[in-house]
């Protein structure tokens, strides 16, 4: 659809001719708005059915079938590339990044972020997409109202609808009181979905209903509440293969997936390094307002853009909040080679206290050092694991595949299970 207004029929006057006897002459048109693609039949003898229930006027839908008289014809969206100039800036909120694909990003950000605009953010866990989440919502109309952030993989499933929806008392066991939900309080501002692609699958078509016709009601409640929210979403999961699977409703996504935006993971951007770096350690000088800001000598910066980073920014804050605080318990405020909790290819895999590999021991066989080295690595892996996840089991069992009774098993093992940590 080229123009702001399509028209259909047999008429050779049309924008879409469909030369059949059961379609009027001038049928219906489909009109481009600022809340989407609106359908109107023009008094049409046949009439015209979206999704088999005759319509005078309807918002279509990705995947929606429209009947003209006796022609069936689908809703799809196409792929529409939209040349956006990169941003002379190197920041968008509390994003920063100088490398094309980042200023490219935040380019289209500065355009669409005072609109109410659906944006869909992927990428790998730990790139940034909630600090992206916060920083659309900062530069939108919507700023002095509420960001709520719902993460859909902590919530258990059985739960899920009422933190979205809320719930009325008695609406279930244990609810005890009547509870407003993330759609509610985020009435007037942005609702954040994390991790999108975690929603269960018999829950997202009431998701979708909300999306479209903005109401929802309470889960135990018959009084509809409409509500005006921003949606931002985000998936580190590739959503379009999820459709493909069968294990993430089309319509849903499409309906998402209005300003896709990929953030590529830092391994892909290293010229960003130095800059992330910097504010990284200006935020945890602040934390400590009394003490010498933090710097960073030049050796122990090119020993961090040696590594590939797996963990993307998430682990680099933790490597340099780690390094800052043997620094400041060596009585310095430079962090050098040594204070970066170094070890090969486990960089930034420690289990949150910095320390460094050991030297082989002379004394050990080969079988006894491997069995050594073995069991460091398992610790510290999940020590990583759960940090990365804030102490959720099931949740890092899913990013790591790995059986959540197995990584249960391990943290005990090693003493960093969450329920050992005081």
């Amino acid at each position: 659809m080229e123009g702001d207004a399509l028209r259909i029929g047999k008429s050779g006057e049309n924008d879409f001719v469909l030369a059949d006897q059961t379609v009027s002459r001038i049928h219906c048109e489909i009109v481009r708005e600022a809340r989407g693609y609106l359908l109107r039949d023009l008094g049409s003898t046949n009439g015209t059915l979206l999704d088999g229930a005759e319509i005078r006027e309807v918002y279509l839908r990705p995947g929606a079938i429209l009947t003209v008289g006796k022609i069936e014809l689908k809703v799809r969206t196409f792929a529409e590339r939209i040349e956006v100039l990169p941003s002379e800036r190197e920041l968008f909120g509390g994003a920063v990044g100088k490398s094309a694909p980042m200023r490219e990003i935040f380019g289209l950000l500065e355009k669409l972020a005072p609109s109410d605009a659906t944006v869909l953010l992927g990428g790998e866990t730990g790139t940034g997409k909630d600090v992206l989440a916060r920083a659309i919502h900062e530069a939108s109309p919507r700023k002095e109202r509420p960001l709520i952030v719902v993460d859909c993989g902590a919530v258990v499933g059985s739960l899920i609808e009422s933190e979205l929806f809320g719930h009325e008392k008695g609406a279930f066991t244990g609810a005890t009181a009547a509870r407003q939900g993330a759609f509610e309080l985020a009435d007037g501002g942005t609702l954040f979905l994390d991790e999108i692609g975690e929603l269960p699958l018999d829950l997202q078509p009431k998701l979708l209903r909300v999306l479209e016709q903005r109401a929802f009601r309470r889960v135990g409640g018959n009084r509809e509440q409409r509500v005006d929210v921003r949606i931002v979403a985000a998936s580190k999961r590739n959503l379009k293969m999820e459709v493909e699977r069968g294990k993430f409703r089309e319509d849903l996504y499409f309906r998402l997936a209005v300003v896709p935006l990929e953030l590529p993971p830092l391994r892909e951007r290293l010229e960003d390094l130095p800059l992330l770096v910097e504010r990284l350690l200006r935020d945890l000088s602040r934390e400590v307002p009394d003490a010498p800001p933090l710097t960073i000598a030049k050796s122990a910066l090119e020993a961090l853009s040696g590594h590939d980073w797996p963990g993307n920014v998430r682990e680099l804050r933790n490597v340099l909040a780690r390094a800052a605080y043997i620094t400041r318990a060596a009585g310095e405020s430079e962090i050098r080679l040594g204070h970066v909790p170094m070890g090969a290819p486990a960089l930034g895999a420690a289990g949150g206290e910095g320390e460094l590999i050991p030297p082989f021991d002379p004394e050990l066989s080969y079988r006894d050092t491997k069995s050594r080295f073995e069991e460091m690595f398992e610790k510290r892996y999940v020590s990583w694991l759960l940090d990365r996840h804030e102490g959720n089991i099931s949740a890092a069992a899913r990013a790591a595949d790995m059986d959540r009774k197995y990584l249960h098993k391990l943290a005990k093992k090693h003493g960093v299970h969450p329920s050992q940590k005081k």
